[in-house]
């Protein structure tokens, strides 16, 4: 172990957050060790700008839960951990770990049990890469290097603290935040670990909760770099795990999703992470949909249903949370909206919760080369652009135009359909249940029976011989009464 000046590795509590320095300072005042480990020590001697911080102390969690009181919540039960909060600010806190004293491993040797605590150098230890096992205490100004890591993380490498088969074992998770780190921090993975990151091992991920692995795919699509990682998932065999019905290709539409994802998270801008899972399942979702067409099913329940399916067989990966699949089914329906809205439904479309996801992934779609969109990308692009007149008149236009297309429809129709309909119509035409034909229907009936009750009134009728009495109009009081 070395110990090592925080300015020569170029930290320094200026860069760091009141809320990590909070927790740091509760836990020395009550007595305990306590340091900044993982990613946020990296990321700062790289010059980046970490998410978040963890900190790691020899405090028990139920120690940890008195330091802090109610600001405290104990989570975890494979890893016991304490989440911390600072204001808005959420800190993760963490034990020292010890290695087993009994191995509770499943059959391929995954640690099903890891609540033994230890000291630093046994935490150590127990830690993946090497790049993750700097320990700083901001207080002190210094940094413990147990491995190296230090020149690692100068040199860019991406290297597993002990055996590498023996850790992707004990937790198949790695192989992913190994892809992860190497895309996101362009760094090159050691050779040790590429000589065991064959498609074969990758089947460990089998063992591994789909909810966990969920949960890792959304860190996947969010980190800013998943345009350059999607090529690794199925270079290194990894796409199978993930993705159930989804072809290992990086077609045109999902390259371009996964470009702007980045771009998005780059200046800023906040994504839903499940609408990339909407574009890598869109393809799945239209060969489903033509299955349920194909047997006769109505176009809305064969969507409905093609929607359900395609889901279900996906939660065999990853569980899609049931509130991100309502948001997934949402925006593919709203595809068909946006395809062929209604003139008098535009407006109120344009202000439906799900327009923009809509939007986005129609216009994603229409940029992709999917000639199926008909353009309507760029006009709904155009519309959310104009004033109040000139939406009126583009709705008009809008109009006009559906309306010529669906009689050129009706023109072009083959002509033995039309003579089958003159022939044999479906509906005569006296049993019209249109509303003008019930209309006009109706007015003719009451024209016909006033004639006739005409017709039958002679000059003796009572009615005929009623006088019309002439008023005073000068006795007349117009206006309100009292």
């Amino acid at each position: 172990m070395q110990t090592l000046r925080a300015s020569k590795c170029g930290l320094s509590t200026a860069q760091l957050p009141a809320s990590i320095l909070d927790v740091i300072d509760a836990l020395t005042k009550a007595g305990y060790e306590a340091y900044i480990v993982g990613g946020g020590v990296r990321d700062l001697m790289l010059g980046l700008n970490p998410k978040d911080y963890d900190a790691v102390t020899n405090a028990t969690p139920s120690q940890i839960k008195e330091v802090f009181g109610r600001r405290c919540r104990i989570i975890g039960r494979r890893f016991e951990l304490a989440h911390v909060y600072s204001g808005r600010e959420l800190i993760e806190v963490a034990t020292f770990r010890a290695p087993p004293k009994k191995a509770v491993t499943s059959a391929a040797g995954m640690i099903l049990r890891d609540n033994n605590w230890g000291s630093i150098e046994q935490d150590f230890s127990r830690r993946d890469f090497s790049i993750n096992a700097l320990y700083y205490q901001p207080r002190k100004a210094i940094v413990l290097d147990f491995c190296n890591a230090v020149e690692d993380v100068q040199s860019r490498t991406l290297r597993l603290l002990g055996d590498p088969q023996l850790r992707f074992e004990e937790d198949p998770v790695r192989m992913l935040r190994a892809l992860r780190f190497s895309a996101k921090l362009k760094f090159s993975i050691d050779p040790k670990i590429l000589e065991i990151f064959t498609p074969e091992r990758t089947q460990l991920l089998r063992d591994v909760s789909p909810h966990r692995l969920y949960d890792e795919s959304q860190k996947l699509f969010t980190m800013g770099h998943l345009y350059q990682v999607l090529p690794m998932l199925i270079d290194f065999g990894i796409w199978h795990q993930l993705f159930a019905e989804i072809r290992p290709e990086i077609t045109p539409f999902i390259e371009r999703a996964a470009k702007n994802t980045d771009q998005r998270i780059q200046i800023g801008k906040t994504i839903n992470p499940a609408f990339f899972y909407a574009v890598l399942l869109w393809k799945p979702f239209l060969e489903r949909c033509d299955f349920y067409l194909k047997k006769g099913v109505v176009a809305a329940e064969a969507r409905a249903q093609a929607g359900l399916d395609v889901l279900k067989r996906q939660a065999t990966r990853t569980v899609i949370p049931r509130f991100a699949e309502t948001f997934i089914r949402e925006v593919w329906e709203m595809q068909t909206r946006l395809l062929n809205p209604k003139p008098q439904q535009i407006e109120a479309l344009s202000n439906h919760a799900r327009f923009r996801a809509g939007f986005d992934f129609l216009l994603l779609r229409e940029k992709a080369g999917d000639n199926t969109t008909q353009s309507m990308g760029s006009w709904w692009d155009a519309y959310q652009l104009m004033s109040t007149d000139e939406k009126e008149r583009a709705i008009g236009q809008y109009n006009r135009q559906r309306a010529k297309t669906r009689r050129k429809a009706a023109q072009e129709e083959p002509a033995e359909t039309k003579i089958s309909v003159d022939i044999e119509p479906l509906v005569q035409e006296s049993e019209s249940r249109s509303r003008r034909s019930r209309k006009a229907k109706t007015t003719e009936t009451a024209s016909r029976a006033a004639t006739h009750n005409t017709s039958e009134l002679n000059h003796d009728h009572p009615i005929l011989k009623r006088k019309r009495v002439k008023r005073d109009l000068n006795q007349v009081v117009f206006g309100p009464t009292q």
